[in-house]
């Protein structure tokens, strides 16, 4: 739960962080945290038979409806059309529900992230290129002697992120950090219930690798040549699998995801404020039950 102080039984937002199972479709580069809204004009009524409620409403950023293929796309641009979105569903008495995803991408949604500037025309592509040439670790000796705080916390293969600190040194906006991380503070902009689901490691990879089988018999393969053919953008080639599929190594795209499982557990751990359900064994609709109790028992003065 993160709602804060006198709001805290007034859940008005419903986040849930769940590990997640496979990649987003690659076709369409479906967006890290999707956001949904309540269909019923009572957002808190018990359902009382197997009809939808909930009807989508920010899932796909790029696609033949939205940014193309060849677009790229920043988290700060997401949080502005996430949060309008989130904005207006309040408006209307709704309540919307926000799943995810990757970490980042969550709290963006959910929370006034100081987030930093887009690079200017021609940093990222100089540093891709010393990255390319150099390799990751030898770019991180250059940012640990330029911010040795940031270094620190980066790990010397992560590519993407030494080089946006490098981007942020050179436009002088890589500063010591004077306080706690806002990604891990209970601040939300609207009070939250906060629910991390959890299952089973052995369970969870199992559903992994059959995610991924499925993925592949409905030609997820295929949508990412149409994509490389297309141009597709830096942004869009970090779906998850994009490159594994791109070299036709499925075992890397599986590894990769179970990985990603795992960084999702840690992330999951460190969130303030979050109500951790095991959903190992139990049933959809039985977990759906729990989580709308909780959020309606909160909610009540």
């Amino acid at each position: 739960m993160s709602a804060g102080g006198e709001h805290q039984r007034q859940v008005g937002v419903l986040a849930v962080e769940r590990v997640a199972s496979a990649g987003r479709r690659l076709d369409r580069a479906h967006a890290r945290v999707g956001v949904g809204r309540e269909s019923s004009g009572d957002a808190h009524s018990h359902a009382t038979d197997h009809t939808p409620r909930v009807r989508p409403a920010v899932i796909a950023i790029f696609g033949p409806t939205g940014v193309g293929i060849d677009a790229r796309f920043s988290v700060g641009e997401y949080a502005e059309l996430v949060h309008a979105e989130i904005d207006g569903l309040l408006d209307a008495g709704r309540r919307p529900i926000v799943v995810g995803g990757t970490g980042l991408y969550l709290r963006a949604a959910l929370a006034d992230l100081d987030l930093r500037p887009p690079p200017p025309p021609g940093a990222r592509e100089r540093w891709e290129a010393e990255v390319a040439a150099r390799g990751a670790p030898g770019l991180h000796a250059v940012l640990v002697e330029r911010a040795p705080w940031a270094a620190e916390a980066i790990d010397p293969h992560d590519r993407q992120r030494i080089v946006r600190a490098l981007e942020l040194a050179d436009a002088g906006e890589l500063e010591p950090p004077e306080a706690e991380s806002q990604l891990w503070t209970a601040h939300t902009r609207h009070p939250t219930l906060l629910v991390g689901l959890t299952l089973d490691r052995v369970e969870l990879y199992a559903r992994v690798d059959a995610r991924v089988d499925a993925m592949l018999a409905a030609g997820a393969r295929e949508e990412v040549l149409r994509a490389h053919a297309a141009g597709a953008s830096e942004t869009a080639r970090k779906a998850l699998g994009f490159q594994e599929l791109l070299a036709g190594d499925v075992d890397a795209m599986k590894r990769r995801t179970r990985n990603f499982a795992k960084r999702q557990h840690t992330w999951m751990r460190k969130l303030a404020d979050v109500w951790v359900l095991d959903v190992t064994g139990r049933g959809d609709e039985d977990v759906a039950a729990e989580i709308e109790e909780l959020a309606n028992t909160l909610r009540r003065p």
